[in-house]
């Protein structure tokens, strides 16, 4: 379910999400009070969530969609300002699984940026994870049935959709069984370092290993590349700190690791550490995406491992 105020943007999402048969929009609304309703009427996975819109914002719908549907995935979108940023991390904080940041420009609602289709790549890989992720979870009792393959996403607009336009399947499939964790034995020896590297639902999960660490109880730096762009990355270094109480910031280029203290690779730029003499040092750089991200954790974690 997309909700957005925008007809135009809601009719961007709605298409690219369509053009992918993976996926079947089963309504359109245009403010948090209208997707709840629509909640009631579909079966939804999926939550694209805009945060500025009159009668019920996204913030506000939050709490309420997840009360009615606390399996629910709900992508936060929002322009890129610091405070959509801070808006959109604290939504996060609240239960939203993940963000992304809505295209301003004519070539980014043409699906267009650098030559790549950007948005719509960000988009689909989301929508497309967390339905995964929705579909691993044991069923909650009393849970509404989950929707069927395709997967079905909501969509806000001016108006519901009609489901003679966005059918859902009458029969749902079955969740499947979670199948046990097995991890691995812990290691003898203490690591020198934490690497963490973060992609979609990254936020939520950032929030809540670091606030189950004690702040000053590990003596390691902990380095962490999250792809987001860079106005979100300032915030969620604020946010971990306040959650966890750990020092953390964006890494500097040519900044001395010190130990117990968070190092976040800023948006746009791979973070990568070098010696220097006897000191280890933060360097940043431009080079091409890596797996279609920058940062990515992939020029982080080969630079940790080649020096510790």
């Amino acid at each position: 379910m997309v909700v957005d105020d925008s007809a135009v943007v809601r009719g961007l999402i709605t298409r690219m999400l369509e053009e992918d048969p993976g996926f079947s929009v089963v309504a359109s609304v245009g403010n948090g009070q209208m997707a709840l309703s629509a909640l009631e009427r579909h079966a939804v996975e999926v939550v694209v969530l805009d945060i500025e819109m009159p009668v019920m914002d996204g913030l506000t719908a939050l709490p309420q969609l997840l009360k009615a549907d606390p399996d629910l995935q709900i992508i936060m979108a929002s322009t890129l300002t610091l405070k959509n940023a801070d808006i959109s991390l604290r939504a996060m904080e609240a239960g939203a699984a993940d963000y992304i940041p809505k295209p301003t420009s004519s070539r980014e609602i043409a699906g267009v940026s650098g030559g790549t289709n950007d948005f719509k790549r960000d988009l689909l890989s989301k929508v497309r994870a967390l339905a995964a992720a929705r579909r691993r979870r044991p069923r909650r009792p009393g849970a509404p049935a989950p929707a069927p393959l395709p997967t079905a996403v909501s969509s806000a607009g001016a108006a519901a959709s009609s489901p003679a336009h966005h059918p859902v399947a009458p029969t749902p499939a079955a969740r499947p069984v979670a199948a046990p964790i097995s991890l691995r034995t812990a290691a003898s020896e203490t690591p020198e370092v934490i690497a963490i590297g973060s992609s979609t639902g990254g936020p939520q999960a950032l929030f809540t290993v670091l606030g189950a660490l004690k702040a000053g109880s590990l003596r390691q730096p902990i380095f962490i590349t999250q792809h987001m762009p860079a106005t979100f990355t300032t915030i969620l270094a604020e946010h971990i700190s306040r959650i966890s109480g750990w020092e953390a910031a964006e890494g500097k280029e040519g900044e001395v690791v010190r130990s117990n203290r968070i190092y976040i690779a800023p948006g746009d730029f791979h973070m990568v550490v070098e010696n220097k003499g006897t000191e280890k040092v933060i360097r940043l750089n431009k080079n091409p995406p890596e797996n279609f991200c920058r940062p990515s954790v992939d020029p982080m974690l080969r630079s940790i491992s080649a020096i510790w």
